[in-house]
């Protein structure tokens, strides 16, 4: 019976599904993960899993024992033969590596989880895969826990906060003038955070808009996205228009967008910032 334990622990397997809906299944806990994201890199490092990444995409910055792997390409491409020699166990992946690039993946046998949260929740759920799939989950359910934690306490304290919710403009960027649709995870926290994307009604994740659609929809907050928080000179350009009741009010506030626009731990810390930024 002793042996027969044995053998079924030895040759059980790990499986997870991804949010791709497909079922991401190895053998053994992964030992040498390749993530191919920058959101990605940051998930595997709250995930307890952080030392078994062989390969990063360039951008990928935090934590700091990040930038000292690897790089396997970037947002534009990777770099395939990189990859293989690497010998992966694991590929972590987003939507935006083609196609192409995936199939030659899978057409070596290398096992792939898509990470890709349609909701907030949803980074805790891919922390918690990923833990499971490296073989360290009490790590990840750990560090889920405390990302659901920091959300909860932003939810209940703007559920504290009286009044109708406040009209914003999410600006990503000033030129091509990108926003965020009703889908995008910053749009469902603005919605947390007391606020209405006035965007919220197009489908695009980033949609461009025009700066008199803008004008129009009047927001009482224009909220710019900028890394480490630096204001850009594209948000002060909205003063051009005193009509927007957020000049006129001088509510143009800017937060950190390595928080709110990668899809990962610290966007429990964007969604802080957020909330505070609509509060003021």
């Amino acid at each position: 019976m002793a042996w027969l334990a044995w053998a079924a622990i030895a040759h059980a397997t790990v499986v997870a599904v991804d949010d791709a809906g497909q079922k991401v299944e190895l053998a053994r806990p992964a030992t040498r993960i390749v993530a191919l994201a920058p959101h990605v890199t940051e998930l595997l490092f709250a995930a307890g899993a952080g030392s078994k990444v062989v390969g990063v995409v360039a951008g990928s910055n935090y934590p700091a024992a990040a930038s000292g792997i690897a790089e396997v390409g970037d947002a534009n491409a990777i770099d395939l033969e990189r990859i293989i020699a690497l010998r992966p166990d694991l590929v972590v992946t987003w939507p935006y590596t083609t196609s192409a690039q995936l199939a030659a993946i899978h057409k070596r046998g290398i096992p792939v989880f898509t990470s890709n949260a349609k909701v907030i929740d949803g980074i805790a759920v891919d922390i918690e895969h990923l833990g499971e799939l490296a073989g360290a989950e009490v790590l990840a359910k750990r560090a889920a826990a405390a990302f659901r934690a920091d959300i909860e306490a932003a939810r209940r304290r703007a559920d504290s906060q009286t009044g109708p919710p406040v009209r914003v403009f999410y600006e990503i960027w000033g030129t091509p003038l990108f926003t965020v649709g009703g889908h995008h995870l910053i749009s469902q926290a603005i919605t947390l955070c007391g606020g209405e994307n006035v965007f919220a009604a197009l489908e695009v994740a980033a949609p461009v808009v025009t700066e008199e659609a803008v004008i129009a929809a009047r927001p009482q907050v224009i909220v710019a996205g900028a890394d480490d928080a630096r204001r850009p000179a594209w948000l002060d350009a909205w003063r051009r228009w005193p009509e927007i009741p957020a000049v006129r009010d001088g509510r143009l506030r800017v937060v950190d967008a390595n928080f709110l626009h990668r899809a990962g731990p610290r966007f429990a810390r964007g969604v802080v910032q957020l909330c505070a930024a609509l509060r003021e």
